[in-house]
């Protein structure tokens, strides 16, 4: 069963929080036990977990991967100046399995679930959430 959120972005790299969404989603099918795959539809696009209490973590992420991955320097930039943007994207990933407890996300006390942006702004990103059930 899967549905789809979809988000807006407002700058060209950003970590945006989706866990009250995903926890909605979960809520609606009504599963108890079972598994939630969240995952980021776009090539320069990426799902992470990750500490929710301090946004600095956010932050410290998204700066790590700008020193890892500078812009401007890869050959795909000929083509549309994003290269980096896929490199970020392919070495995050695009999807993260989260199992489902008692009909919510078995997310730590610490743990959030993120959409990277790597290539925004975006008006329609769009993050496909499929969720099996145990039974």
């Amino acid at each position: 069963m899967p549905e789809t959120i979809r988000l807006e972005t407002d700058t060209r790299e950003t970590l945006v929080d989706i866990t009250s969404q995903v926890e909605a989603v979960v809520v609606r099918s009504g599963i108890q036990q079972g598994l939630v795959n969240v995952y980021a539809q776009g090539a320069t696009a990426a799902i992470m977990i990750q500490e929710n209490w301090d946004e600095s973590v956010q932050t410290d992420v998204v700066n790590l991967l700008r020193k890892m991955i500078p812009q401007g320097v890869w050959l795909h930039d000929a083509q549309d100046g994003n290269g980096d943007s896929h490199l970020k994207a392919g070495l995050v990933g695009p999807s993260e399995t989260i199992p489902i407890i008692s009909g919510k996300l078995g997310l730590s006390r610490w743990q959030n679930i993120f959409f990277c942006e790597f290539d925004g702004p975006r008006r329609d990103r769009k993050v496909v959430c499929t969720i099996v059930s145990e039974s």
